[in-house]
């Protein structure tokens, strides 16, 4: 019988509980409502432009305050969470997040537009770094795979969330009271995470002795690092470096949909808001069906090839190759809905990759998940920014010399075609190459 002082009286020491599944609800909460609120920008650009008065390229210039705020903060928040533990700096950016998507609503012009947006993406910074760190802390090597997989598809279904539920209620509320709505989502994730939440597992009430020694079965629990970050060794390590560019090639492509695609399918091929957003929604559930594919091929790498570097390094080009190629042709397709099926493909295929990328960057990045994470996945703005300046710049540029409709957009996706290709060829060049630091690492092997 359990003693009055026993900290967990009702949990079954016979078996292993299942306190760290029920995180990843809390993982797939955050990663859906992180998109919500960045993909639901793309789908008020209309409206906005239209009250507001903005051409493309000051949109442009608004979408890239989110990406520079976003890359700048990336990696010192990571290391925030390095230092002072994830669930602090989780609640702390989920909240702030929240508050400024908001704020967009609130927004009367140009110059408090951008500086909102510029606010929000400090806020979204060092999220996903923190997420890697909690899995780093909280999943054997031998799970991590489904869970990158299954929280990033859940990021990827709040991305097709956000389009038709941003159309509807603009629709209904107008665009101003439809970021208010998607705020609040994010402040009540926030103060549930905080309260159940433990960066320790071995803390955390509702984990036992077996579940414990599950979770720390095959990795190294890392301390809460404040030790120096080997920059000398960072940038110069050919793993990190080629990590770091495959995350620029596949955010400039990323970003043509999470910035411009309803946008794009009204200018370009005259579709109305609703018809757009069905549309928008459509694509990005293919990246939702790629994570998961993707999370799941992630943890049956290591069990199917002796080498499971080199397989995610052919999955890589493989997919990459098969995402231009969806793209090239259908950026030819008169129908708008088999242009959306065969970029649904192409974002399917272009994702398969993404959990495969976590699989490699969290040990890339030896004891210091939070901030190196943070540092390789921030590096993704500099494609975002790229991208979305490209786009705004280009289809200005093309109607000042008289172009309009599919002859203003369309030859743009020849760029984002050659681009993936590029990615293809830095799967092909990455190699691991372990982090020279005297800080616990994770096991270098080819497990992962």
């Amino acid at each position: 019988m359990a003693q009055a002082n026993d900290p967990m009286p009702n949990i079954n020491i016979t078996a292993p509980t299942k306190a760290r599944f029920i995180l990843v609800l809390w993982l797939c909460g955050l990663s859906s409502i992180l998109y919500l609120d960045r993909i639901c920008m793309s789908q008020a650009v209309v409206p906005i432009q239209k009250e507001l008065n903005l051409t493309n390229t000051e949109i442009s210039y608004v979408m890239m305050a989110f990406s520079l705020a976003y890359g700048l903060f990336e990696v010192p928040t990571g290391r925030l969470g390095d230092r002072l533990g994830s669930r602090l700096v989780l609640t702390r950016i989920v909240i702030w997040w929240s508050a400024f998507t908001a704020f967009t609503g609130a927004c009367t012009g140009f110059w408090s537009l951008l500086s909102v947006r510029f606010l929000f993406g400090i806020g979204e910074a060092g999220a996903f770094p923190n997420a890697a760190r909690v899995i780093s802390r909280w999943f054997p090597i031998t799970e991590r795979g489904r869970v990158q997989g299954i929280m990033l598809a859940s990021a990827q279904f709040g991305a097709v969330a956000a389009p038709i539920a941003a159309a509807s209620l603009i629709e209904s509320i107008r665009w101003q009271y439809t970021f208010a709505v998607f705020g609040a989502l994010g402040i009540l994730w926030a103060l549930g995470f905080w309260y159940w939440f433990r960066d320790n597992p071995a803390q955390h009430p509702a984990v036992n002795s077996l579940e414990l020694k599950k979770i720390q079965s095959d990795s190294v629990l890392q301390p809460f690092t404040h030790s120096p970050i080997p920059w000398r060794s960072v940038l110069t390590n050919r793993g990190i470096l080629v990590l770091s560019l495959i995350m620029i090639l596949g955010a400039f492509y990323t970003y043509f949909f999470y910035s411009w695609f309803p946008k794009y399918l009204s200018s370009a091929r005259g579709l109305d808001n609703i018809t757009t957003g069905k549309l928008s929604s459509m694509v990005l559930a293919g990246s939702a069906i790629g994570m998961l594919f993707g999370g799941w091929l992630a943890d049956k790498i290591p069990s199917w090839f002796s080498n499971s570097v080199d397989a995610r390094r052919y999955l890589g080009i493989s997919c990459y190759l098969v995402a231009a190629i969806c793209l090239y042709t259908g950026i030819r397709c008169d129908n708008p809905w088999a242009l959306a099926s065969l970029w649904g493909a192409s974002f399917c295929a272009m994702h398969v990759t993404l959990p495969n990328w976590w699989s490699v960057a969290i040990p890339q990045s030896g004891a210091h998940v939070g901030a190196l994470f943070g540092l390789m996945n921030g590096m993704g703005t500099v494609g975002a920014i790229a991208s979305q300046w490209f786009v705004g710049f280009y289809s200005d540029y093309r109607s000042q010399r008289g172009f309009s409709g599919r002859e203003q957009w369309d030859p743009l996706f020849d760029v984002y075609s050659v681009c993936l290709v590029l990615g293809a060829v830095a799967w092909w060049a990455y190699r691991f190459q372990p982090l020279e630091d005297n800080t616990p690492q994770e096991p270098s092997t080819n497990r992962f």
